[in-house]
């Protein structure tokens, strides 16, 4: 979700997750976008990336406002709000319009996008995203900005992005009761790829999976646009879980110790070192490698579940440049490693980049989805374009659902 003071200039990206809420403030400085500072707080509210108690999601919100408020000292009172979970599908489509061998004008682009996204949607579902993959003009194809060319026929391919009515609405009533006005809604996918990824990656083709604490997103680029994306109900949840069952410690502290000495291969991990941890109130010792036991198998698990995914989406004709992993859980010690014998594909972990002004940002892909948000608002200010028709229908009638509850 993305903020800004009153100003105009300020833009505060906000990553509302199922473990943490992200606050990531961005300052327009001379037309540059400079980055300030960012804030996180625990999240409470939310399963599987979808609200589940609203009451503790407006807090969690509330929370993370006002640190950064206090750190920074900027007043925030207006949202781009971040979007996932389980209830986000995507699927292709296509539209023809007629120009009559006249130019291209942003008018006919408009139209064959409206026209591509003239398909049947179920009654709980809405349009998100309508993202071209491509023009074609009297049937050349692979043309990306048809506008001034000259032609008879205009056809576009596009992604479209759907969620659950219910699950969008829930997520602009919980930032309307924390004060703060919604200005628009990403997919979040979409903000990380703007932090993480190279032009080459987005042209040669490249799959991101995005790693947090209650779902796994996938995303795959090709030829500068978005082709596929999809969500995983697991995330880093399930690792803490699987710790705190295995050793019989409480979530927080299983949370800790997972941050703290997990790591992904049991090969790894020296036979002799030793981990402390709080057990039934009382300290005790445990070899890291059995720590790693239980985490190894829900991270092949996981794994497994993401290769099952590329070779559904034909993610392995795409993605030649390989895999960006991002998120929190992108930090679990070799997990890297064992992406790359699982996936069979390159495999690095996406920093935020092209960040000025705050490294701590950089230095941690667990901020990659704020910093994406940021760099959304500054390309929407700039009205450089993010994606055409990028955000169509549901934000007006949800703004209007949620602006009645509170007259």
């Amino acid at each position: 979700m993305i903020t800004r003071s009153s100003s105009g200039n300020i833009i505060v990206g906000l990553d509302i997750g199922t473990t943490k809420i992200c606050a990531v403030v961005g300052e327009l400085i001379n037309g540059e976008l400079e980055f300030r500072g960012v804030s996180m707080s625990t999240s409470t509210g939310l399963r599987k990336g979808v609200v589940v108690d609203i009451d503790a999601t407006v807090e969690s919100i509330k929370n993370a406002l006002k640190r950064m408020e206090d750190t920074t000292g900027v007043e925030i009172n207006a949202v781009y709000v971040g979007i996932s979970g389980g209830h986000i599908k995507g699927f292709n489509s296509y539209g023809a319009v007629g120009i009559r061998g006249k130019e291209v004008t942003h008018v006919d682009v408009t139209s064959v996008i409206d026209s591509a996204k003239a398909v049947y949607v179920p009654l709980d579902r809405e349009v998100l995203h309508v993202i071209p993959t491509g023009y074609v003009l009297d049937g050349q194809n692979g043309i990306r900005d048809p506008i001034g060319m000259i032609g008879v026929r205009l056809e576009a391919n596009v992604y479209i992005i759907t969620g659950a009515v219910t699950s969008v609405q829930n997520l602009l009533k919980c930032c309307e009761k924390a004060g703060i006005e919604v200005i628009d809604v990403v997919f979040e996918p979409l903000a990380s790829a703007e932090a993480i990824l190279t032009d080459d990656e987005k042209e040669l083709g490249v799959a991101i999976v995005d790693i947090g604490g209650g779902t796994t997103d996938i995303s795959l680029y090709k030829d500068g646009w978005l082709r596929y994306s999809s969500v995983l109900a697991v995330g880093g949840n399930h690792f803490t879980n699987d710790v705190a069952v295995g050793l019989r410690i409480s979530v927080t502290e299983a949370e800790r110790i997972k941050k703290s000495f997990g790591a992904a291969i049991v090969n790894m991990v020296d036979e002799k070192e030793e981990i402390d941890f709080v057990q039934a109130e009382q300290g005790r010792k445990i070899l890291r490698r059995h720590l790693a036991e239980i985490i190894q198998p829900r991270t092949e698990e996981l794994l497994g579940l993401i290769k099952e995914e590329l070779v559904v989406c034909a993610g392995y004709d795409i993605a030649s440049t390989g895999v960006v992993l991002t998120g929190g859980g992108s930090l679990l010690e070799g997990i890297d490693r064992m992406a790359e014998a699982v996936l069979g594909l390159p495999v690095r972990t996406g920093f935020p980049r092209g960040i000025a002004g705050c490294p701590e940002i950089t230095g941690n892909p667990m901020y990659a989805t704020g910093a994406g948000l940021v760099l959304y608002g500054f390309e929407t200010d700039s009205n450089r374009g993010f994606y055409p028709d990028a955000f169509t229908g549901i934000f007006g009638k949800m703004k209007d659902w949620v602006a009645g509850i509170f007259r």
